[in-house]
């Protein structure tokens, strides 16, 4: 709470102004989504979490800079730093995103992954990995842009966690694009591995309103083709890891 105390007014404002877009989204998702057909809802999905990442974006005074070419269809990997990593990239280009189980029970953020496609991994069953890798497939089939975190958790950002494999099972095949992202921030007024990080023991509510207290928060995201991927799924992850690492 050490964030509230240092600027009350700020806080509360821009938790008001959240719950506000939180509201505004969930009727953007009833107009847009909820009557949309089966061929469209993907689609639709992901446009509605990109409309919603955009207004949560400014509550946060996010600013975003990128470098590279934004993909726009295929799998996009990228490390992972913060469920703030959501809404820097969906800003960029509608996707489709593939998270742990775990996300879909958080307060609020939970939801929007919800009504937003996200596609849930249960690690805890090992036969889930082939039906979520079915998922990913046929929203490549259908021209999707599928972003996934191999490194399995967040961390202070500083450097990129080993890659896990599993799920890099769709990036095997030659016929998507496949591009690499790095996300890194940047705070005018704190430390960005303490308080954007979303790791450790963190706790959703407490962090987020530290980071409503923040003045603006600053995300530069690097991206980067691989034209040759290695069909090994395991060789793969080292490749896309050391290609993630390389783009600072």
């Amino acid at each position: 709470m050490k964030g509230f105390r240092q600027h009350p007014f700020r806080v509360s404002f821009r938790l008001l102004w959240f719950g506000l877009e939180v509201v505004v989204s969930l009727f953007d998702f009833l107009f847009h989504c909820v009557f949309c057909s089966k061929a469209s809802r993907r689609r639709a999905r992901a446009l509605w979490l990109q409309r919603t990442g955009k207004r949560v974006g400014r509550v946060l005074n996010l600013q975003i800079r990128s470098l590279g070419e934004i993909p726009h269809r295929g799998l996009l990997i990228s490390n992972h730093v913060s469920y703030v990593d959501i809404l820097v990239l969906v800003s960029l280009a509608p996707a489709l995103f593939v998270a742990k189980r775990e996300v879909k029970f958080w307060p609020v953020m939970g939801l929007l992954a919800q009504l937003g496609g996200t596609v849930f991994i249960d690690r805890q069953r090992r036969t889930h990995v082939g039906e979520v890798n079915d998922d990913i497939r046929n929203a490549l089939d259908d021209g999707a842009l599928v972003t996934i975190f191999p490194e399995g958790t967040s961390s202070d950002g500083r450097a990129v966690l080993p890659f896990r494999s599993p799920l890099l099972e769709p990036a095997t095949r030659l016929d998507q694009p496949l591009t690499v992202a790095r996300l890194q921030y940047t705070l005018a007024d704190g430390s960005p591995d303490e308080e954007v990080a979303y790791w450790g023991d963190a706790t959703f509510f407490p962090h987020l309103l530290n980071l409503l207290s923040r003045d603006r928060v600053q995300s530069t995201v690097r991206f980067g083709i691989v034209t040759e991927p290695v069909p090994d799924r395991k060789a793969l992850a080292l490749q896309l890891h050391s290609a993630v690492s390389a783009l600072k």
